[in-house]
């Protein structure tokens, strides 16, 4: 049985199964795929997260090959991106981040890095949860994610 849960204060819609279970990401690269768990998930307000420290999954990511990433509707119908890292050439750790995907726009994304001889090292699917909230202690906005899928990328 499928429910649906109506956020109507951030027009957001999310879906979850009767069983509870949260939606999986699959992560590719060179012909092989894993699914991962969430690593944190919660429920649409954010008052009920868990956290599953042996959720992040492993994939061989050789230098300059693109990285497949699928999600689900129930990861879909909100905003989502992928946070990645990756090492250059000379060593350096660079941290980036793809465009926001709009709620229910978008269930694919391949992660190129810019150069051939670049090497991920990680990538993370984060899901946005309710709208933007203003800090304010700090005075910045800050953007609430209800769930996140993590890839632990190794080389050849």
């Amino acid at each position: 049985m499928r429910r649906r849960l109506v956020l109507a204060a951030v027009a957001l819609l999310a879906a979850g199964c009767g069983s509870g279970t949260p939606p999986e990401v699959t992560f590719a690269a060179a012909g092989t795929s894993v699914a991962a768990r969430p690593t944190q998930y919660c429920d649409l307000k954010l008052t009920d997260c868990s956290d599953d420290a042996a959720a992040p999954v492993q994939l061989a990511v050789p230098a300059g090959t693109p990285l497949q990433v699928n999600v689900p509707d129930g990861v879909a119908e909100a905003p989502w991106h992928v946070v990645f890292s990756y090492r250059n050439a000379g060593g350096e750790q660079v941290d980036a981040r793809s465009p926001l995907f709009p709620a229910k726009q978008q269930h694919d994304y391949t992660l190129t890095l810019p150069e051939a001889t670049d090497r991920l090292v990680a990538a993370q699917v984060q899901q946005f949860g309710p709208a933007p909230q203003l800090n304010e202690d700090t005075g910045e906005l800050e953007f609430p994610v209800r769930g996140s899928w993590v890839l632990n990328a190794t080389g050849p």
